[in-house]
């Protein structure tokens, strides 16, 4: 007997010393490794990842070739030029099979680019796996790929994954993924338009409207001026009351904006969306400080919790906006927006309005507004299996098991990218 219940205490101070290696962040050593599992049910011990497929899909945008033609090498349209792998024109959506027969459907970015880097190099760290391990895999993907890919294409096709992997664990719960993140934390969600469209919009229940403007530095005043007068067009349309966004594209400098900030003051913009290209920290920096009639978004072509934290500590933007088909997929923007929470900031994230994005603003506490997305735009059937539903300005929850998405294999290859 007292053999016995030294033996017990003797597991139980080796099972504690595990725990404190694991929380110092030191490597656990043969005492945590002593410590047993606990055994999985046996649905989930048995799920196990069997096929890896993405596919560049069409669902928006206007490229129509590799080959573009410019009118001299100073043409302006040369400084807007995104190629074949940015935003929706490089969609890719990615597709995870179970040997249950559960699948998963993920919308990443990075186009054929990263389709390479899902089946020929991700899916060496999938295949054979629990999908159900989702944040194990997304840090594993990460680590591996972290030499070649911290930003951009290789993050994309992660985010695609990571989306996918939740899908089956929504599925193989029967629930939301909303659900499984912390349930709903509003009914239904605002929605703000961005296009062109503002009449329409404005009819369809919009309240908020995010204008793409065309005119930078390139243009000079005379961009600036014939900028402002647009604006104040969709000002009188949309009437003293509707929130106007302004997505600036990243064509802009920090004297610019800051004479933009002026100019536009009597509109009363409620931000200012990417005026400077992402790395320009520093410009950031300076434009929260120094402006004093908006507010300063980006985050849009931002990746994982480490960019975005970066750019909170410099005090570098006021709001933020990641994508969550782009800046690491759901596993990371949750990180994304508690990071946010801690510093009081929201969080708008780029095309919230898709099933993929509201099923975390609907768990998310200071993600309140979603961006249009399917809504007046050139929609197929794949854009809209991927829209929640929308009436009179609001996203609502779907009570589909994962994230509610109508794709299937058939659909996406009626859609395929050349």
């Amino acid at each position: 007997m007292l053999n016995s219940n030294r033996e017990k205490s003797r597991r139980r101070f080796l099972g504690a010393l595990g725990a404190s290696a694991a929380w110092s962040g030191l490597p656990a050593g043969s005492a945590a490794q002593s410590r047993s599992p606990e055994p999985l049910p046996s649905d989930d011990r048995k799920l196990k990842i069997t096929s890896v497929k993405a596919y560049p899909v069409a669902i928006g945008g206007s490229f129509r070739g590799a080959t573009a033609k410019f009118s001299s090498d100073f043409d302006p349209a040369r400084w807007r030029y995104r190629g074949p792998f940015a935003q929706l024109v490089g969609a890719i959506i990615v597709e995870i099979g179970t040997d249950q027969g559960i699948i998963g459907y993920g919308m990443g970015g990075g186009g054929a680019a990263a389709v390479a880097v899902v089946e020929r190099y991700l899916s060496h760290l999938l295949v054979g796996a629990n999908p159900l391990n989702v944040e194990l895999l997304w840090d594993q993907m990460y680590s591996s790929s972290s030499y070649c890919g911290r930003r951009g294409i290789v993050v994309m096709a992660l985010s695609g994954v990571d989306l996918a992997l939740w899908d089956i664990a929504g599925k193989h719960a029967g629930r939301p993924v909303y659900q499984l993140i912390g349930g709903t934390t509003k009914d239904k969600v605002p929605a703000y338009y961005t296009g062109f469209e503002v009449e329409k919009a404005k009819a369809m229940g919009f309240t908020a409207f995010k204008i793409p403007v065309r005119e930078g530095v390139v243009e000079g005043r005379d961009g600036m001026k014939r900028m402002a007068a647009q604006l104040a067009e969709v000002r009188k349309t949309i009437g003293p009351d509707a929130q106007l966004l302004i997505e600036c594209g990243s064509l802009w400098d920090v004297p610019y904006t800051l004479e933009m900030d002026k100019r536009l003051a009597e509109l009363r913009p409620e931000f200012f969306e990417e005026p400077l290209l992402p790395d320009d920290i520093e410009g950031y920096e300076t434009l929260c400080r120094e402006v004093r009639n908006t507010r300063i978004a980006s985050g849009e072509h931002e990746y994982t919790r480490f960019g975005f934290h970066e750019l909170i500590r410099h005090k570098a933007v006021h709001v933020l906006q990641p994508d969550i088909t782009w800046s690491g997929g759901l596993t990371e923007l949750r990180r994304i927006a508690a990071l946010a929470a801690a510093h009081s900031l929201p969080v708008l994230l780029h095309r919230g309005g898709s099933s993929y994005g509201l099923n975390l603003i609907l768990a998310t506490p200071n993600c309140r507004v979603a961006e249009s997305f399917g809504i007046l735009e050139n929609t197929n059937e794949i854009m809209t299996a991927m829209m929640p539903r929308f009436e009179n300005g609001y996203y609502y929850p779907s009570p589909k098991p994962g994230f509610g998405v109508d794709l299937n294999e058939a659909l996406i290859r009626k859609h395929l990218r050349e």
